[in-house]
């Protein structure tokens, strides 16, 4: 569909561009941003006037539910669209985790089917029950994995994860890690005072500075690069900045949760706000911050975890840990930026050309000849978090029946406009 896009803030990061601009898609791709192309006649015309228009969002973690579940994925890839989402990295942490081909290529499959945002698969970096054995990088990578992943902690024997990363810079194949260090990570809460009141079992930030040391370690004996995968203290972010300036090929991202929320957001047990990494403190919040806005951080993620109720509203400590994020994510991106009053085309690099760049994705940028993956929002659209504003399957998170500002009135993967809401702005319920 050949389609105008008229008079709305076009902002792209990729390039520092923020003008009111006209931008003009034509066979899935983006024909030209001001002028029209010669003979250029749309079948279709947007006016995006008070709107922004901007890349698709692009979510470095997204959990799209079990990937044998009918209708499972096609519901979370929605609830992309409507948050802005063009592109999703799904992690391996599936059950049964993404760790053979015909699993990759059923989710793929279904993500086709599903007509959402495009799915980017992360592959296992290991197998077995334990993670034991590496799994079979190089199949994965032909059947469509952008990444090989070890998601929950490193693996328990360090040699293991030494001939993972040797096996993965022989094919140029990126590896991602959470720096956890498992026997150091056992708790429910960041270590601290609030952990202390409360009782919780805590895990402190050595179970991250640790497991950095040792990824840094073997990035240095095996050359092979490694994206980290939501950090959450103020310590780990200082040595992937000092790594950074050592030259080690490393990026990172951080959940947006952790950009807004600290331990003391807890409160009295709230099993909404039990996440994994857990909230830290509020050093380590300005920390990751100050880190986005020096460059340290690559991009913010949702951390998106749809979860049944029945598995979210137990005792703090038994609650699955994790929240549904896709739909909250660009309005708290917007919350973030106006609350550090960062301009806006820098902020929403943290969702597009930073993750793009990460990912090695021809996406997440406007330009003649890219990919007509946009997100047309409207910044002051008011709305309240809540189970009927929500698209995704799961309803858990710690912005329940809070006021936020920011939401996609259209968004389109491929030139095609998957995803459309217009009308008045609603009146929040009071």
């Amino acid at each position: 569909m050949r389609l105008a896009i008229r008079g709305g803030r076009v902002i792209d990061p990729a390039s520092n561009f923020d003008a009111i601009a006209d931008v003009f898609v034509a066979d899935g791709r983006i024909a030209a941003i001001g002028a029209p192309p010669a003979g250029f006649v749309a079948e279709r015309t947007i006016d995006a006037t008070g709107l922004v228009v901007a890349p698709g969002l692009v979510d470095l973690c997204a959990r799209m539910r079990e990937p044998g579940v009918d209708g499972a994925l096609k519901t979370e890839s929605h609830a992309a669209l409507a948050g802005g989402v063009t592109g999703v990295v799904c992690p391996p942490d599936t059950d049964p985790p993404l760790d053979e081909p015909g699993l990759v290529r059923m989710l793929r499959q279904r993500s086709r089917e599903a007509a959402g945002a495009r799915l980017y698969p992360l592959g296992a970096l290991t197998a077995g029950l334990k993670g034991e054995v590496l799994a079979e990088i190089e199949t994965l990578a032909e059947v469509g994995c952008v990444a090989f992943a070890q998601t929950g902690a490193l693996p328990r024997d360090t040699s293991v994860l030494a001939a993972a990363m040797r096996y993965a810079k022989t094919f140029e194949l990126p590896v991602w890690l959470r720096p956890v260090e498992e026997s150091l990570a056992r708790g429910v809460a960041a270590a601290g005072p609030v952990a202390g009141r409360l009782g919780l079992p805590s895990v402190p930030e050595v179970a991250e500075t640790i497991a950095l040391a040792t990824i840094f370690e073997l990035q240095r004996l095996t050359g092979a690069r490694v994206h980290l995968c939501r950090l959450s203290s103020a310590a780990g972010l200082a040595m992937v900045r000092a790594a950074k300036s050592e030259g080690l090929p490393v990026t990172c991202d951080v959940g947006i949760h952790h950009v807004h929320l600290i331990d003391r957001d807890v409160g009295d047990f709230d099993p909404n706000f039990r996440l994994d990494p857990p909230l830290r403190g509020s050093r380590d919040r300005d920390a990751i911050r100050a880190a986005l806005a020096d460059g340290t951080i690559d991009a913010i993620c949702s951390d998106h975890a749809p979860i049944d109720e029945d598995a979210k509203m137990l005792p703090f400590e038994e609650a699955a840990p994790g929240a549904t994020a896709l739909e909250t994510l660009l309005p708290l991106v917007l919350k973030w930026a106006d609350e550090t009053k960062l301009p806006l085309v820098r902020a929403l690099a943290a969702v597009t050309s930073g993750p793009a760049r990460v990912l090695g994705e021809p996406t997440g940028r406007l330009a003649a000849g890219a990919k007509a993956d946009l997100c047309i929002f409207d910044p002051q659209w008011a709305w309240r978090v809540g189970p009927e504003a929500l698209v995704s399957h799961g309803k858990n998170t710690p912005f329940a029946g809070e006021e936020l500002l920011g939401r996609a009135r259209a968004t389109l993967v491929g030139g095609e406009l998957r995803f459309e809401k217009w009308g008045q702005t609603p009146i929040p319920e009071k």
